[in-house]
């Protein structure tokens, strides 16, 4: 392609960015210098709807690396030295769970590094891959979800699928593709969709009823980890599986089943960085549009984000994850960061 036309088509696309992108991806990544601030040396966790004051973690749990992620999206937005330190600091902070035992590992160092650009950053993230491709029951064909939050070891859960699908693919294509197929047959099966599968011998594998059957973040997680198998594993076998988990693109209530009961942006948010990754461009932006004028406030903030309906916990509320993958959606509309780049 000439110079000319790579140009022309760059500017197709940045004609194409709607209006409200700019002003909202800066207004949410303001937030994140806020809250820096007042989360200190601590990892953000959710934050009340009202006060915005954040419940914070020591270590990060499993979303240590979703506020790592935002802290380079900053970052990269401002080009400040102090950004990229305070990115550097949290990124550093995550190498605790390197050998933990779970699946969530996918979400804490494929999210919290996938964006930064230092070979420390690096060597972590190969660090944590080999990791978790030792984790690999060939048994199983999967990473199973572990031991380190409680509960039976030999779990196949949903959350444990994005981010460990691209950072198995970086050491083992195959086990990266036999963990998400897995999954895939377990969750989308007959009958009811089963977020969490328990692994018993002799009787195999049997559902679970935590998450619930209409959690619509399951639905978000398994789809945006098809959206990265098939970019970082190439493969052209997924089109069956995209179809059951497209939806309407609207904010979901937290559970299908309490229709009356809380929405979780959060989940919609997951949804529009996928669509992204998947070329639907045109769904994105309108769940990216209801999501910026309905949910977000002046100051940042993703409002209305379901942490856990069954516990009543953060039902309400600014999720960290949430407010990553909404910067993130919008930093890939605005041409901050490529949609493939995390």
């Amino acid at each position: 392609m000439s110079t000319a036309r790579t140009a022309e088509g760059h500017m197709d696309r940045i004609a194409a960015v709607p209006e409200w992108v700019g002003p909202a991806l800066e207004s949410v990544l303001g937030r994140v210098a806020v809250t820096l601030t007042e989360a200190g040396d601590r990892f953000p966790l959710f934050a009340d709807s009202r006060s915005g004051a954040w419940t914070t973690t020591g270590r990060g749990s499993w979303t240590g690396g979703f506020w790592a992620g935002l802290l380079w999206l900053r970052a990269r937005h401002t080009g400040q030295e102090a950004d990229r330190g305070a990115a550097l600091r949290f990124t550093g902070r995550l190498t605790d769970w390197v050998d933990a035992d779970t699946a969530t590992r996918g979400l804490i160092f494929w999210y919290g590094t996938a964006l930064a650009d230092t070979p420390e950053a690096a060597a972590l993230r190969a660090r944590a891959a080999q990791a978790c491709r030792d984790a690999y029951d060939s048994e199983l064909g999967l990473v199973p979800w572990g031991s380190a939050f409680g509960g039976p070891r030999l779990l196949a859960r949903v959350d444990g699928v994005p981010g460990m699908v691209p950072l198995l693919a970086s050491v083992d294509p195959l086990a990266a593709r036999s963990h998400l197929h897995r999954h895939l047959e377990l969750c989308l099966g007959e009958g009811p969709s089963y977020w969490s599968w328990r692994y018993a011998r002799p009787a195999g594998w049997a559902p679970c009823d935590d998450p619930p059957p209409g959690w619509s973040r399951g639905r978000a997680w398994l789809l945006l980890a098809v959206a990265d198998a098939a970019h970082h594993l190439g493969t052209d076998d997924l089109a069956e599986a995209v179809g059951p988990l497209l939806q309407e693109p609207t904010v979901p209530r937290a559970d299908a089943a309490h229709p009356d009961g809380p929405l979780d942006t959060s989940a919609a948010a997951i949804t529009a960085a996928a669509l992204l990754k998947l070329g639907h461009r045109e769904q994105a932006v309108a769940l990216l549009d209801e999501l910026v004028r309905t949910h977000v406030t002046a100051d940042g903030r993703l409002l209305n984000g379901c942490y856990d309906l069954a516990s009543r916990a953060a039902t309400r509320h600014e999720l960290i994850w949430g407010d990553f993958f909404l910067a993130y959606a919008l930093a890939a509309l605005a041409g901050l960061v490529d949609s493939h780049d995390a």
